[in-house]
């Protein structure tokens, strides 16, 4: 039995190639870097909390670890890239194409790449990317999350709430 190939996976476009952005699938030896950045996306929590560097070491592992049991199962197929830019790793990208939408289960920079444009630049291409296949693109966020301006900008509106977390969606013109 022939297997029917599925639409392509979400590629970077030449303009941010172009920029040295490229994205590849994680590995294991990725580990260290992405736990790393998942505590920097943390770090202003963290500061908050009158623990001891070892406990919030520990909470911190074992969040990244729940985190990304989660992913892995209850979104099996999904992409799970490390954005690098010039070979360097600088971010993670996690993405999960369903039948109506672009799911962002996460996207997240180290801190000094943060506030430059590269989400930016990679949200309007995951925009591209599901207006092209004449889907929406939706993310869940924190309430408090920095982010979410960033999300507002780019057209996304609040479609759900719960908890701390905002469920938000764009959808391109012509498209429910």
């Amino acid at each position: 039995m022939t297997e029917i190939p599925g639409p392509p996976a979400f590629a970077l476009p030449v303009a941010l190639l172009a920029q040295g952005l490229s994205l590849r699938p994680e590995t294991d030896a990725d580990l260290p870097f992405l736990m790393q950045v998942f505590a920097s996306t943390r770090a202003e929590e963290m500061a908050l909390v009158p623990w001891t560097a070892d406990e919030k070491r520990a909470f911190l592992v074992h969040q990244f670890s729940a985190q990304r049991k989660h992913y892995r199962t209850y979104y099996p197929d999904a992409a799970y890239d490390v954005l690098e830019q010039n070979g360097k790793p600088i971010g993670r990208l996690y993405i999960d194409e369903r039948q109506t939408r672009v799911h962002v289960l996460d996207i997240a920079l180290i801190p000094d790449r943060r506030g430059g444009g590269v989400g930016t630049a990679i949200l309007a291409a995951l925009q591209d990317f599901a207006r092209a296949r004449s889907k929406g693109v939706d993310i869940f966020v924190e309430r408090i999350n920095p982010a979410r301006s960033l999300y507002d900008r780019m057209g996304f509106e609040v479609i759900r709430e719960e908890d701390v977390y905002l469920e938000m969606e764009w959808t391109p013109d012509g498209v429910n």
